[in-house]
């Protein structure tokens, strides 16, 4: 048993909703969370950035709050640094994400699955070794979409169904630019690789009409990090006070 907190971050709010699927499996742990906005948004970032901004924000989670576990809940960070943080700061347990590519591959029913990502995401060692291992039968149509990280920041913590007409239907042409063609090609499956996409999941299945599946990370990534916590005895003891801390490094 462990009452230190697990710790997060993300390049800004995209991976409050990996933190939101953790809380719901795991509502006794306590939890530190850091929105890097300062820096967001990370996937066109040269990779020895990220891996620096990476470090600086585990180093942080250590130093100030004794962190037990650390979710990298970013895509582009996992991509780019999960292999050295693991090293770093051994025997420290790290979660990671990838694109859910391998479920959906298994899924699809026309062979065609779109993935959508930041650039660092698909120029990363697990994004690749994941599809040539579980994609050699189906097309996998990468599209970069880094301009959802910034309406996802922009919306600043609120719901993209509570925006005014005119915003919505600004945010939901930005969608459609990307997921028309996806749609297009035939594809029944949408991977979202960013946490900060599935902001836009309503969006998203709105634009696809019910013709594609939308598969986005969250709970997958909650159940590794509790499978971890349990397995590491690093669980809260019951009874325990769970506190949370948001920390944003701009303004």
């Amino acid at each position: 048993m462990n009452a230190a907190p697990v710790g997060f971050f993300d390049s800004g709010y995209g991976g409050l909703c990996i933190h939101a699927a953790f809380l719901r499996r795991c509502p006794g742990e306590s939890t530190v969370y850091i929105a890097d906005s300062a820096n967001c948004p990370y996937g066109n970032r040269p990779s020895a950035e990220i891996i620096r901004l990476s470090e600086e924000n585990t180093r942080r989670l250590l130093g100030e709050f004794g962190c037990k576990m650390i979710v990298v809940a970013c895509n582009t960070a996992t991509a780019a640094a999960i292999d050295f943080l693991r090293e770093k700061f051994a025997p420290l347990p790290f979660i990671g994400l990838e694109p859910a590519v391998k479920p959906a591959a298994l899924k699809s029913k026309t062979g065609i699955v779109g993935v959508l990502a930041t650039a660092g995401t698909f120029g990363g060692r697990l994004y690749r070794e994941t599809k040539d291992k579980f994609a050699k039968d189906v097309t996998v149509i990468a599209t970069v979409a880094d301009e959802f990280v910034t309406e996802v920041e922009n919306l600043r913590g609120r719901r993209v169904e509570d925006l005014p007409a005119d915003e919505y239907s600004r945010v939901e042409d930005i969608v459609r630019r990307k997921i028309e063609p996806l749609m297009a090609a035939g594809a029944d499956k949408i991977v979202l690789g960013c946490t900060h996409f599935p902001h836009l999941k309503s969006v998203i299945e709105k634009v696809a009409s019910g013709k594609a599946e939308v598969i986005e990370p969250s709970e997958a990534v909650a159940r590794q990090a509790a499978r971890v916590l349990a397995k590491l005895g690093l669980e809260a003891p019951d009874g325990a006070s769970a506190k949370h801390v948001f920390i944003s490094t701009s303004d």
